[in-house]
């Protein structure tokens, strides 16, 4: 109870400093762009893989975000729907697919019954479910501005609610709280460096012992052009359950900066681990005003 009151109250308060702040651009904005405080933004993706398990699970999702920018910061508020085709040994977490269920295997067609594919669930059943997934409120303030040898350094928050039914596999049915650091710099000529490290409290479903989960990644950018960005992360994630294979994978990016109001962004994910999708896609659009 001790560690879930800390993560409520951190998170939350990342996000009251951001709310007192005075309006105004996020970190790579000019002074042109000051007066644009909002962003809306929509990025489907779908993800594919069998997690170690004996069956393949398939994800579809389409989240809607809203952010609002401020001179030391953002917050985004992301509102998704998605599809899960699987036995229920895997759901969504915060956005990313994770192991829920020790039992990998295939359950019968059908929709169910009793606990249907609710985490931890020793018999779970195969079938498609889509709905509303768990909405998502996270913040961003900036601690470090880049200067000279010093990186652009934020600290991050972020609380997931459990509106996504965990009874047909789209969710855990349990509040997160996380929080996390980002740091970025501009290295020699063309070429960016990225770290992204954070801690979240997982919510315990009853019938499953879900651990905390830590994560980090590290990439590294490239400016191919002045509003083309081609980036590559690895990303690791602390499985949710002892004994099963963490997260791991390699994330290739691009950001298309169209105009000061219209971004574009692309990726593709190879996992390398069990406890990863064998692949993804996702395609995403963005408008500030």
């Amino acid at each position: 109870m001790k560690q879930r009151l800390i993560g409520i109250f951190t998170g939350m308060g990342i996000l009251v400093i951001l709310m007192n702040s005075d309006p105004g651009g996020a970190a790579d904005q000019n002074t042109n762009q000051t007066e644009r405080n909002w962003q809306v933004g929509f990025s489907p993706s779908y993800l594919k893989g069998d997690y170690g398990t004996d069956s393949t699970t398939t994800i579809t999702y389409l989240p809607v975000s809203v952010r609002r920018l401020f001179d030391n910061g953002d917050v985004t508020f992301i509102m998704p729907y998605l599809c899960v085709a699987s036995n229920g040994a895997v759901t969504l977490v915060g956005g990313v697919p994770n192991r829920v269920n020790q039992n990998g295997n295939g359950g019968s067609g059908g929709s169910g019954g009793g606990k249907g594919k609710k985490p931890g669930n020793v018999e779970p059943v195969s079938s498609t479910d889509c709905g509303i997934g768990d909405l998502i409120l996270r913040g961003r303030y900036f601690l470090v501005e880049e200067r000279d040898w010093i990186p652009t350094i934020a600290v991050t928050g972020r609380i997931k609610m459990p509106t996504a039914d965990a009874s047909r596999g789209l969710g855990t049915g349990e509040f997160d709280e996380g929080a996390g650091l980002e740091v970025y710099k501009k290295l020699s000529g063309q070429w960016w460096g990225f770290m992204d490290s954070g801690y979240t409290l997982i919510g315990d479903p009853s019938d499953v012992n879900l651990r905390n989960q830590w994560y980090y990644d590290l990439g590294v950018g490239y400016d191919l052009t002045k509003n083309l960005l081609l980036s590559m992360y690895y990303e690791e994630y602390r499985a949710l359950i002892a004994g099963l294979s963490n997260p791991r994978d390699l994330l290739f990016s691009l950001n298309y900066k169209a105009s000061d109001l219209l971004r574009f962004n692309a990726a593709t994910l190879v996992g390398l681990s069990d406890g990863a999708p064998d692949y993804g896609l996702t395609g995403g659009i963005s408008w500030r005003f």
